[in-house]
């Protein structure tokens, strides 16, 4: 079966799925793509639409970015896979879970949420209006305040600026889209029905995806558990060595 989701295969041991938040870009995990793969086969995918991977047909959805990864994960022949979602990959990683069990042998979900709230679809308004009207380079220094905590963003600056210049590229009409599939996603009253252990991960400073967010998550979802790190939205660049010890200890013992 072929796949149109353009993928990197890195390492060997059990399989890993990285999926990345809305960027979508395997490219985003950085050097915790050398850290997995020191230790598992480590799969890094780009989000249909995104990177090399074809668009969607139609306009982007969650249930069709999880049916369009666990088609490569059958294509590649590997599965199940540890699937290990930040944001938007871990909405996705929700639906796999649900809808692509076979594919799937446990999940972390790392920074995401279940159901928007009016906090989020407040805060993606002001980021996609940003995004419409001033263009990519002025919606990435906006979406730097959400993503980094205060602390992290006052003693890495460089890295913080560094990362908002790689981000200034996006395509304003493919993210608009984009943040329209994340604001329609809405899984709170299917997670009963998820059979595969769970992590639930999240940083204390998250300002994008608040703490409450995983709560939820842990709450609904049977047997899971909730770890809570110190930082920010995209805790595996503020605590990569922290973050990748606590995941790769749930994946070894499942």
């Amino acid at each position: 079966m072929a796949s149109d989701v353009h993928h990197e295969i890195h390492g060997t041991g059990d399989p890993v799925l990285l999926l990345a938040g809305l960027a979508g870009t395997g490219r985003g995990w950085g050097d915790q793509v050398d850290r997995f793969a020191s230790e598992f086969t480590t799969i890094v995918a780009d989000h249909p639409g995104t990177g090399g991977s074809a668009p969607p047909v139609g306009r982007p959805t969650i249930e069709g970015h999880a049916s369009a990864l666990a088609d490569m994960v059958r294509s590649i022949g590997c599965g199940p896979v540890h699937v290990v979602g930040s944001s938007t990959g871990g909405a996705i990683a929700q639906v796999m879970a649900l809808d692509h069990r076979e594919v799937v042998r446990s999940t972390v979900l790392v920074s995401s949420w279940a159901r928007a709230d009016d906090f989020f679809r407040h805060q993606f308004a002001v980021r996609k209006d940003v995004l419409m009207r001033q263009g990519g380079a002025a919606y990435a220094r906006t979406s730097a305040l959400f993503l980094f905590s205060p602390r992290y963003f006052r003693d890495n600056f460089e890295q913080v600026d560094a990362w908002c210049g790689h981000a200034s590229s996006t395509d304003p009409a493919n993210m608009s889209a984009r943040i329209d599939m994340i604001l329609a996603h809405d899984q709170l009253d299917r997670l009963g029905a998820i059979g595969v252990p769970t992590m639930v991960l999240v940083g204390s400073d998250d300002a994008c995806t608040p703490v409450y967010f995983s709560e939820e998550l842990a709450a609904a979802i049977p047997g899971a558990s909730l770890t809570v790190l110190a930082g920010g939205h995209l805790i595996y660049k503020e605590e990569p060595a922290g973050f990748h010890r606590v995941v790769a200890d749930f994946l070894n013992r499942h």
